[in-house]
Order: C-alpha cells, then sequence, then structure tokens
C-alpha cells in the first residue's frame, strides 16, 4: 500500500539554548484506529514547559487533551480545554498551571481580547497560586503579551514594557563575557572553573542567560568538578532557572563516568521535580552500560515511581541491548494496562523475531485485553510480519474489533500481496461493516486493480 503510518520520535535536540529528551512515546493510537486513519506524532515543543502526568489526578486526561491539543497548535481548542480543566475539577493539582498554558494559548491567538484576558489569568495565577510549576515562565509569557499589546496601541502596557526593560541587564554586556569565559576556559581551564563557578552562584534574573551559557561551557570540561557543579546545578542546589537545571542534567549524559552515573541515579531516585527526573532517565539511557541498563530496569519496576516516568524508562530499555527479552519477561509481571501497552511498544522497538513471536501470540491471546491485543497486532504488522500470516489471522479470529485491526494492519503493508487479501476480503465478506472498511482502505492504494474493483461495484 502507499499509505503509511509515519511515526515521528523526536530525538534528543541539543543546542546551548538547551536540549529536549523524547518522551511520552505511547502505543495507544495503535489499537484505536477508526476509519479516517492514523497518525503518531511525538512533538518536542521547547516553547512551552510540559509537566508530566500526576499520578492517580483526576484530571489527568483533561490535562494531556490540552497538551496535545497545543502541540499540534490547535490553541482555540487547548483554551477551551484548560478552562474546562479548572471548572470541572476545581480540586485537581493541575488547576495552577492551567492558568499559564490557557494564557499561553490565547496569547498564540492574538486578538486584543485574547490578550488582555490571558494577562488575567497570569495576574490570577500568580494571586491564587503562586506557588505553581508554572510561575517561573510566567513573567517571560506576560513580557511577551504586553509587547504584543504595546504594539497593537495599548498605553499602559507598553509602560509596563519600559519599566521592565529599564531593569533588564545589558545584553551585549553579558556576550561578551560569555566570550571572555569561553577564551578563558580554552587557554587556561583551572581558572576559569572557579570564574565560572561565581557566576553559576550568582542566583538574580539578571544572570539566568549568562549561567545558561555557563552551564554549557562547563560542560566542554570534563573532569570531577565538572560532575560536582552540574550535580549541584540539576540537585543538591538547584538553579533557580528552569532550563539550566534541565541543561545540567543533559550534560551529565555526556559525561561517561561512573561519577556522572551516581549523579544520575541520584537524581532519579530523589529529585521532586519530574521534569527533571525524565531528563535524568534520558540521560541515564546514553550511557548505555550495564549498570545504566540495571538502574533503568530497577526504576521501571519500581511500583511506587509516578507511571509516567516508568513509561520513559520502558521506553528506553526497548532501545537497549537484550531490551526485547527483559520487557517479555517484565510483561508478566505488570498489572497496569497503560504499563503493559507501553512494554508491548518497546518490544516492537526491538524488531527481532523472537519479539514479533511475542507480539503475535499477544494479539491471539483472546484474555488479554482488546486494547493489548490491537496494539499488539499494530506493531508486529510494523515489524514485518508476512502478509500471509495476517490473512490467516482474519480468518480464525472471532472478534470484529480484530478483524478490524488486521484489514487495518493490511492497508499498511506496501506491495500486491497485501492488496490481494484486502480485495478477498472485500469481494468475500458477509458482514456489511468490515466489508466496507477493507473497500475504504482498498481507495487509499494505488495499485490499477483497486480501481477496476471499485468500478465494478458501482457498475453494480
Amino acid at each position: 500500500m502507499h499509505r503509511s503510518i509515519k511515526i515521528v520520535l523526536s530525538g534528543a535536540v541539543v543546542a546551548i539554548a538547551g536540549a529536549a529528551s523524547p518522551m511520552e512515546v505511547r502505543a495507544e493510537v495503535a489499537g484505536r484506529v477508526g476509519l479516517a486513519g492514523a497518525h503518531l506524532a511525538v512533538v518536542s515543543n521547547l516553547q512551552v514547559a510540559l509537566p508530566g502526568s500526576e499520578q492517580g489526578d483526576p484530571a489527568d486526561s483533561v490535562y494531556r487533551e490540552g497538551r496535545r491539543a497545543l502541540n499540534r497548535g490547535d490553541f482555540r481548542d487547548a483554551a477551551r480545554v484548560f478552562s474546562r480543566l479548572r471548572r470541572d475539577f476545581a480540586n485537581s493539582r493541575r488547576v495552577g498551571d492551567s492558568y499559564y498554558f490557557e494564557a499561553y494559548a490565547l496569547s498564540r491567538l492574538g486578538r486584543t481580547r485574547n490578550l488582555e484576558l490571558a494577562l488575567d489569568l497570569l495576574d490570577e495565577q500568580a494571586e491564587e497560586y503562586p506557588d505553581s510549576r508554572t510561575r517561573d515562565d510566567a513573567p517571560a509569557l506576560r513580557v511577551r503579551i504586553q509587547g504584543d499589546l504595546a504594539a497593537r496601541g495599548d498605553s499602559e502596557a507598553a509602560a509596563d514594557v519600559f519599566r521592565g526593560a529599564s531593569e533588564s541587564c545589558d545584553d551585549a554586556d553579558q556576550e561578551i563575557r560569555v566570550m571572555a569565559l569561553s577564551a578563558l576556559l580554552n587557554m587556561d581551564s583551572q581558572r576559569a572553573l572557579p570564574i565560572l563557578q561565581q557566576v553559576l552562584e550568582n542566583r538574580d534574573q539578571c544572570s539566568t542567560e549568562l549561567r545558561r551559557q555557563a552551564v554549557f561551557l562547563i560542560s566542554q570540561h570534563q573532569g570531577p568538578e565538572t560532575v560536582d557543579i552540574l550535580l549541584d546545578l540539576a540537585h543538591r542546589n538547584p538553579d533557580p532557572d528552569h532550563e539550566v537545571r534541565e541543561q545540567a542534567v543533559f550534560w551529565l549524559s555526556q559525561v561517561h563516568s561512573d561519577e556522572a552515573l551516581d549523579a544520575l541515579e541520584s537524581i532519579l531516585r530523589d529529585a521532586d521535580d519530574e521534569d527533571i527526573q525524565e531528563k535524568a532517565i534520558f540521560a541515564i539511557s546514553q550511557h548505555g552500560s550495564a549498570r545504566s541498563t540495571a538502574i533503568l530496569r530497577e526504576f521501571a519496576e519500581r511500583s511506587g515511581a509516578r507511571k509516567d516516568l516508568r513509561e520513559n524508562a520502558i521506553f528506553w530499555l526497548g532501545q537497549s541491548e537484550g531490551g526485547g527479552e527483559y520487557l517479555r519477561d517484565l510483561y508478566d509481571r505488570i498489572d497496569d494496562d497503560d504499563l503493559k501497552e507501553n512494554i508491548v511498544f518497546g518490544i516492537a522497538q526491538s524488531n527481532r523475531a523472537p519479539d514479533r513471536a511475542w507480539l503475535m501470540e499477544r494479539a491471539l491471546d483472546e484474555g488479554e485485553s482488546i486494547d493489548v491485543r490491537k496494539n499488539a497486532l499494530f506493531w508486529a504488522g510494523q515489524s514485518g510480519i508476512d502478509v500471509s500470516r495476517l490473512a490467516e489471522l482474519y480468518s480464525t479470529v472471532r472478534d470484529r474489533e480484530m478483524k478490524e485491526q488486521v484489514i487495518f494492519v493490511l492497508s499498511q503493508h506496501n506491495g500486491p500481496e497485501a492488496v490481494d487479501q484486502l480485495l478477498r476480503i472485500a469481494e468475500t465478506e458477509q458482514d456489511t461493516e468490515l466489508k466496507k472498511n477493507a473497500i475504504f482502505w482498498l481507495g487509499q492504494s494505488n495499485d490499477p486493480r483497486v480501481a477496476e474493483f471499485l468500478l465494478k461495484i458501482i457498475g453494480g
């Protein structure tokens, strides 16, 4: 077939400005495919800091809906969803952050009224939820909104912008200092390190950008002092700036030493910032050692850990040597359906014969939930299960949902054999809905035989 599902896994985006790692790679779409098709896209959005899931919070599903709307750029829908979260889940821990995300969405929609509403939301967040995780990001968003209002002729907003500008740091001076520190680090790192440490110890607002640059410069000098400084910034004496903390964790992933791994394990175990813990999981996965794999395995099995963090660990274990075999064993020891779906996806990534066989076993096992079975079948198809095996499966399974999934998986195969099977289903299937399903997917093909078949149907 010419149509295929495009799965975009956002990898590590590394720059001085920061880093983002693949997070929340979920296989749930595989089992919920309708006639409209499926497209799983994991988008890295560096403009909005999106905390992970709070285990057990009833507002989680609405929060995730809003987050997905932001990631796909549907800001009107995102604003509506985060507003609904506050209305329907007034006691949720998500409420404080919902103000920021709705304000962000409104600011992206533009128009004076939306911008004014966004400022009101930030004011309310500051008054009612001063300890919310997004409060650190709110001032920057406020400045941008005020700038947009000022450009529209709002004199009060313009005055606020000017006042803020008069209190800010001189960017040119900051850039010169960064260049000087970089030159000194290249000439005499031992003399530069104490100066860089001094820069990082200055936690005022004006030095934020300078500290971000200093983290990068320190990371280029690998040594025991480097690990110690980065661990301080990320965990022991955390920097107030979220980006500085995240960079510190990322650069620990580039220091391939036992000390760095000790530091990352400590962050994963003890940190109370889930974004930082997510970065720690990614950083540990990059070490590629037996010990780093053992750390991730221990965390994936930790029943008291947050589910979304365990899912991240499972994803990276699926990329590791021997990951498929380990995850197959873990599957039998896990009761949570969400984690099971993530394990299925992780096993699919290894793409080895025993893993493909295991996926088909799960698809055929009527004792499994229908979602697990459909996901397993989808990923088995993606890993290259033979068309004849899928045709055999279609003739043996009794559940209509599974038959629909077989049709969909066939539609994702390239080659005439898959078209042959879909044509056979469309011609012989007695179930009208299944026949229509097969015809729909045949309509997405450019195989000339399909056009002839459709003309026959039209002609009666």
